[in-house]
């Protein structure tokens, strides 16, 4: 076959290999040959053929080849140069790697960022359309940025085997699996590590399935399991999954453990994941568990009816999932982090992440499953038995066909694009401002604290008080309270009210000395010791517990106060002109409307907002207000501090 001039000596090598493939002719495969070719990945020869595709991508004509060859490998030398000398986040992964670098790098050219993202646009395997830039960050975090063969090509046999290995797990006892519900992960069993459901003192060892609509346990009996205890992550109530810590007989003592929720459950689902030392296993179930939650939510939430287009979301999720569990296989020692593999816990993570979800919404509704690069597309090349709701695919197709004009899909991709490309940039502050709280020096706490929640506990009954008024636990009281304060603004009785205070605690201090209370109570006793009815580890957890507790606290007040005079010294350029302007019409409104009508405005509006009707109706308005002020604030990066030892010499 005549090679073309014009072409890379890579570009030539694809053409004909694609050639081959098809048994077509070259020409003829010019416009068709990504899609009509479906090899083994098994074999490695998918993943040769689609690493030269990349290749060429990057180097397409013959006159720059040998110039972006030596630019590339220049390029490369730089990298490393660079990553030696500046210390990352990443250090101990980097330590890793250094010994297993021989299995993730060669000598060939490697591949940049462009070309992935081009190649998983065509072929959505190695990583999703959404979040394509994150994999190939976190996959090429060792290597400088760039992309090697025996790199790409363990991940993608990796992939072959994570769908090989839940292709053979049995299903739950008991349970009939939908015909569009898999299994995407498996422990508990003969060889995977244990899984413990702990119901009051006792703890029950079983197997745990989570499918793309449920999460299953199943305990285990004397020869078999029994049947399963099903919990639905598909519907639309009010779930709830967090970390818990857990232990014997109740006890706190591991902080290895998630816990369900619902309104459905009379009591949570507690799981424990034990292992020795790191709780990496609950967190990866956690994760994973949350981004079944989060994609049923999404299809609820933009009303995804139908079949197609909401299996197609299915098998995005069940792929991204999948490139997790290999990308765990490959980094076995430093496992990455979930979220950039997921996509809905990373969109949830990044500021204006829900605006990337709308304009996903708005691709899935031209998505159709027959295409070649489609999710679903993929599943079924991965052998993955087809559910019985793309038996209806040629109808709808043809209907959807009929309404997308031409060109929307690509201005549909552009919007998708944008909205990814402006939440990477404000991840990237918010990153920032993370970094400099992370790099904040923490101080002991001594008694002091334990001093200060000791006086602070009669409070503690204010605050129910407090969330029953708010939270229209009882409305008579509730309506009694709003009416007092909207009378007394109104009235411009706030003096008086005032003076109904003071009088008010005049009269306890008179009963205080009737009682003789000074004689009664000589001293305020706080203790510091321990429980004696507890046992001594139990002590130590509930110590430690509480001493984090407390220095959390302190430490969001000390990043509150720096990012606070951060604005002020308008070191946060934009914050602060954002700050200024937000005050000089707060300025204006106070100057204009009399302060009794700005109250009585904000008590209506804390009333009407807290009711539950309101809640119901603008639950999701609220939710992006609230998410909106949070990315803000998080945005902020406070003033940096310096603890020394010394004071500085004051010059005489």
């Amino acid at each position: 076959m005549m090679e073309r001039k014009h072409l890379s000596s890579i570009a030539n090598h694809v053409l004909q290999r694609s050639a081959e493939e098809l048994g077509s002719s070259v020409d003829h495969l010019v416009k068709e040959f990504e899609a009509k070719w479906t090899p083994e990945i098994s074999d490695g020869s998918y993943s040769r053929f689609t690493y030269d595709m990349m290749l060429a991508w990057d180097n397409p004509r013959a006159v720059d080849e040998e110039s972006s060859t030596e630019e590339s490998i220049g390029k490369e030398k730089e990298d490393r140069k660079i990553q030696v000398k500046e210390p990352t986040d990443e250090d101990d992964i980097s330590l890793f790697y250094s010994d297993q670098m021989p299995l993730l790098v060669n000598h060939e050219p490697s591949v940049e960022e462009d070309a992935f993202m081009w190649l998983s646009s065509l072929i959505p395997l190695a990583a999703d359309i959404v979040n394509r830039r994150f994999t190939f960050e976190t996959l090429t975090a060792p290597t400088g940025r760039r992309l090697f063969y025996p790199a790409y090509d363990r991940f993608l046999k990796e992939i072959n085997n994570c769908m090989r290995h839940l292709q053979k797990q049995a299903k739950p006892k008991g349970i009939e699996l939908a015909d569009d519900e898999f299994i995407l992960h498996v422990e508990g069993t003969a060889t995977s590590h244990r899984v413990v459901r702990h119901i009051g003192g006792s703890s029950w060892p079983g197997r745990l399935t989570l499918t793309n609509y449920a999460l299953y346990f199943e305990a285990s009996g004397v020869i078999n399991y029994e049947d399963a205890l099903k919990i639905d992550l598909s519907r639309k109530i009010d779930h709830s999954v967090k970390p818990v810590a857990t232990g014997p007989w109740g006890a706190p003592l591991f902080d290895k453990a998630i816990i369900y929720d619902s309104p459905d459950l009379q009591e949570g689902v507690l799981l424990e994941f034990p292992e020795i030392t790191s709780s990496t296993r609950r967190d990866h179930w956690l994760a994973l568990i949350k981004e079944i939650l989060l994609m049923h939510n999404f299809l609820s939430d933009f009303k995804v009816e139908c079949p197609i287009q909401a299996w197609e979301m299915h098998a995005r999720t069940i792929l991204s999932i999948i490139r997790l569990h290999a990308a765990r296989e490959m980094l076995r020692i430093a496992p990455p982090s979930p979220t950039e593999f997921l996509i809905f816990s990373l969109y949830e993570e990044l500021p204006k992440g829900d605006y990337v979800l709308e304009q996903l919404a708005q691709s899935l509704k031209r998505v159709n499953s027959g295409q070649p690069c489609s999710a679903s597309s993929i599943l079924r090349k991965l052998n993955l038995p087809e559910p019985n709701v793309l038996s209806l695919e040629a109808k709808i197709e043809s209907e959807v066909s009929e309404t997308i004009a031409v060109g929307k899909d690509d201005d549909n991709k552009t919007s998708l694009e944008t909205a990814i490309n402006q939440a990477r940039k404000e991840g990237r502050g918010v990153a920032k401002a993370r970094a400099v709280m992370g790099g904040l020096k923490e101080e002991g706490i001594g008694e002091n604290a334990t001093i200060l929640t000791e006086l602070l506990k009669p409070l503690r009954s204010v605050f129910p008080w407090f969330r029953e008024i708010l939270s229209w636990e009882r409305p008579a009281m509730t309506l009694l309270v709003f009416a007092a304060i909207i009378l007394i603004v109104y009235k411009e009785w706030i003096g008086k009210a005032l003076s109904a205070g003071l009088l008010l605690v005049v009269a306890n201090m008179i009963r205080a000395r009737q009682e003789r209370l000074k004689d009664k109570q000589k001293e305020i006793v706080v203790c510091t010791g321990s429980d004696h009815t507890l046992s001594t580890r139990e002590n130590i957890v509930s110590a430690q517990y509480g001493f984090l507790t407390v220095r959390e606290i302190i430490k969001e007040a000390n990043v509150t106060i720096l990012k606070l005079h951060s604005v002020l010294v308008s070191r946060a350029h934009k914050h602060a002109n954002t700050v200024m302007l937000a005050m000089i019409g707060l300025a204006i409104i106070f100057a204009v409307i009399p302060f009794k009508y700005l109250i009585i405005a904000v008590v209506f509006h804390s009333m009407i907002t807290t009711s539950p009707l309101a809640k119901h109706m603008v639950n999701n308005q609220g939710g992006d207000r609230n998410r909106r002020l949070k990315e803000w604030w998080e945005s902020i990066p406070p003033t940096p501090i310096r603890v020394i030892n010394e004071a500085p010499v004051s010059p005489k």
